[in-house]
């Protein structure tokens, strides 16, 4: 499944913010697969989980973010002689093929689990998910490009991502492997902790980037922190506090600008919003947080990756994938969480 069906749609005119998506990335795949051992049909998740196996068996801790849909090396980013969408570039490739990003890692250990959870996953499901813990066990320590493929950094989200596929993998296996998966969950929280957290008892972005990140409520909903946890309660009300806008959520602050002229509301954050909201039993904050966000639709119901609140505009490639797994996700999500 690639991450998206078109390319170089800008997600602001002449920004050269311009990206091919029409590869498969690890975490969107893994994303949606989790959301569809929610809901079915299982046969999508089966081939989600095929894809990851595949690629983790072949390249284990050289994994890379994204893939061709024939499992092929992404190409080069360059561009065509083309003129390109009004206010874009016509850029073709992606140089997401040079890059490190350690959340893939959890991403599939969380994948496999639903997986397991269905009773879906063989045995060179397992082989994978070996190789995904003995990655994460040699790699975690490694500065990476994180869930918004940006410079190098000890992403506190990356990290925080593993430790929640640990754990929901130990849960589907026994004795001192599943023992030995939780110990190195623990270690990479502990660590964390150490390091990324604010004063004010939230989650920041990195140790040595004090800001906030909306994809830090990922890992508290994917079971990698409790959920009662003063660390998560503390991060929820932080981010509604500071990137959020008109109903809207946005993934940090790039710069000093105020939300929304930098870039758009990022809509899978929204969706983010409303699961972390449910999983505090706040159903009220949960349905609005989801209603609202699923408004942002275009005419034929699909979402792309940003959100022109003032303009009311959607902005980069169509369809995103991952807006729309976790779209799905928040759907069948019932009111205890589950």
């Amino acid at each position: 499944m690639v991450a998206a069906a078109t390319m170089s749609l800008p997600e602001r005119a002449r920004e050269g913010r311009n990206y091919d998506y029409r590869y498969v990335w690890i975490r969107d795949q893994c994303i949606t697969g989790q959301a569809i051992a929610k809901s079915g049909p299982l046969p999508l998740m089966d081939d989600a989980v095929r894809f990851v196996t595949e690629r983790l068996l072949e390249d284990g801790a050289k994994l890379v973010p994204a893939y061709t849909v024939t499992g092929d090396a992404v190409p080069d980013q360059r561009e065509l002689d083309l003129p390109g969408y009004p206010g874009g570039t016509d850029v073709v490739g992606n140089w997401v093929n040079q890059q490190f990003q350690l959340d893939a890692f959890g991403e599939s250990l969380l994948l496999f689990a639903a997986a397991a959870g269905h009773d879906h996953l063989d045995a060179d499901g397992w082989r994978a998910v070996e190789a995904a813990v003995k990655a994460i066990e040699e790699r975690w320590h490694e500065p990476d490009a994180g869930v918004w493929e940006l410079e190098p950094d000890a992403w506190t989200h990356s990290r925080l991502i593993c430790a929640a596929g640990l754990r929901q993998i130990a849960r589907h296996q026994a004795g001192d492997q599943a023992a030995r998966w939780l110990i190195l969950a623990d270690a990479i929280v502990a660590d964390t902790s150490e390091h990324a957290l604010a004063p004010a008892g939230h989650w920041q972005r990195s140790p040595t980037d004090a800001r906030l990140d909306a994809a830090l409520l990922l890992p508290a909903i994917r079971g990698g922190i409790p959920a009662d946890d003063p660390r998560t309660i503390a991060t929820l009300e932080a981010i509604a506090a500071n990137l959020t806008r008109d109903g809207y959520c946005y993934r940090y602050r790039p710069d000093e600008r105020s939300l929304g002229q930098a870039e758009g509301a990022f809509l899978m954050c929204g969706f983010l919003m409303a699961l972390a909201w449910s999983q505090q039993g706040n159903h009220v904050k949960a349905a609005r947080w989801f209603e609202r966000t699923r408004a942002a639709c275009g005419n034929a119901g699909l979402l792309t990756e940003e959100f022109d609140v003032r303009q009311r505009q959607l902005r980069g490639n169509l369809p995103q994938a991952f807006v729309h797994a976790l779209l799905l996700q928040c759907a069948v999500t019932e009111p205890d969480g589950t």
